[in-house]
């Protein structure tokens, strides 16, 4: 394994869109193709699966130097509501572009800090949203929070406008580590947002955590497994930390490269950490994640409908997802917008009744059906194609690429199909970058991604 680990740890995308945003086409692009391509997506799925919305809120009282999310580090709370009132006023101006009421079928806040927010002004953004829009039968609502300043007022809040999942940012519990990540938070505090979600009702509480953090050893990692274990979490996100010190606005250069584990032991701690989850009854769903048999994530895997998008995995598909609030990116299916990340630009934007993205793309034939291959690979571990359905004229190029790995036992190929081998899901990321036409046309000139180990 580790020679696999030197010969596939290169840069590459996570794939949380196909194409990923570094080849969007914005010079084709425009506010106008992009409503229309809502409108399209709305027209066309409302009424069967429902929409997805997402909200940012980038607001956090203290700076994390293991995140790469569009964040603002205030203490200052007068903040909330005029931030709020501009998410109402955005989500009014989609709205507007509908042709019916919307029936919502997933809504998950994310962040910066959602617990940020005070209980009432939560409640008031989820109440307002649904004002003028319909729950789908079965509609799941989550958010994420922070254990250090989520209260059970924020969980009962939540629950009460009818929240039923909540994910906690755990990192890891080794102090050591979490002084280096400016996160420190003792195993107390998540146990008990943890038990509170639970005696409120909630029916899926998430945890994540991450490997190859600076100082992170073997040792760290299995003893935030064994104390994870302890409270069984339905289902957990388990995932690489994105080394990426160039990106703008992260505190990641507040360590040296020496610090972070090498990329053989970042591997040998993910599969450490995987035994360990798979010997107390986790099952492995997709890349990085894992569920009890009883969480919505494993039954969506049981029955292919597992998901993924720029809200990581889902348990359901909605070909429409709203993002609302600064940075956030929505996903028409047929195309791809990110908002404006200034705030100061975002609420002026929406205050003078413009959606306020800055960029995106329009997908093509090509694009729509590369897609489908990598959310099958990423979602499934498997594709196929025939002459009639999921084409492409560039398979022989496709199948050369994924020779060598096939050749490393990492892919097995058939007329028409890939699958991915159990010891291939570890370097799933470099299987989907074979199938990447606007990578393998043009690599980028500057490193743009993580390493895929």
């Amino acid at each position: 394994m580790c020679s696999l680990v030197q010969k596939y740890n290169i840069p590459g995308p996570r794939y949380t869109s196909y194409p990923t945003v570094p080849y969007w086409d914005l010079n084709s692009f425009s506010g106008k193709n992009w409503e229309e391509s809502v409108q399209q997506s709305f027209k066309a799925t409302n009424s069967k699966e429902g929409i997805s919305l997402y909200i940012h809120l980038p607001f956090c009282e203290s700076m994390c130097t293991f995140c790469g999310c569009h964040k603002r580090i205030t203490k200052r709370h007068d903040v909330e509501l005029p931030y709020i009132k501009a998410i109402l006023r955005e989500w009014k101006l989609y709205r507007n572009l509908f042709s019916e009421k919307a029936i919502i079928k997933e809504l998950h806040l994310g962040g910066g800090t959602p617990t940020f927010f005070s209980p009432e002004n939560l409640k008031l953004l989820i109440e307002g949203i649904f004002r003028f829009a319909d729950r789908a039968e079965g509609a799941e609502l989550s958010f994420e929070g922070h254990p250090n300043n989520t209260t059970f007022e924020h969980l009962q809040a939540l629950y009460d406008v009818g929240f039923r999942r909540v994910s906690y940012g755990v990192q890891d519990y080794n102090e050591t580590v979490q002084r280096a990540i400016h996160r420190v938070q003792p195993f107390e505090n998540v146990k008990k947002v943890t038990d509170w979600a639970r005696a409120i009702g909630y029916s899926s509480v998430g945890h994540d955590i991450i490997f190859g953090l600076p100082h992170q050893t073997m040792e760290h990692v299995e003893e935030t497994i064994l104390k994870t274990k302890e409270l069984q979490p339905d289902r957990l996100a388990f995932y690489s930390y994105a080394h990426v010190p160039w990106m703008k606005g992260n505190g990641q250069r507040g360590y040296k490269d020496s610090d972070l584990p090498s990329a053989e032991e970042k591997r040998q701690q993910y599969e450490k950490g995987k035994a360990l989850l798979l010997e107390v009854g986790y099952h492995e769903i997709g890349m990085d994640h894992f569920a009890l048999k009883s969480d919505s994530l494993y039954n969506s895997m049981k029955t292919g409908r597992l998901h993924r998008n720029f809200m990581g995995y889902t348990a359901s598909k909605t070909s429409l997802m709203v993002g609302l609030g600064a940075s956030s990116i929505s996903d028409s299916w047929y195309g791809f917008a990110q908002n404006v990340k200034s705030l100061e630009e975002y609420q002026h934007l929406v205050k003078n009744d413009i959606i306020p993205i800055f960029r995106g793309h329009i997908l093509t034939e090509e694009d729509q059906i590369v897609r489908r291959h990598v959310l099958n690979l990423m979602c499934n571990f498997e594709t196929s194609w025939d002459k009639n359905r999921l084409y492409l004229d560039e398979f022989d190029a496709i199948l050369n690429r994924l020779k060598e790995m096939e050749a490393d036992e990492l892919v097995k190929i058939t007329e028409h199909c890939i699958k991915i081998t159990g010891k291939g899901r570890p370097f799933v990321r470099n299987i989907c970058m074979a199938f990447d036409l606007h990578l393998q046309r043009k690599a980028p000139e500057t490193k743009l991604f993580s390493m895929t180990i």
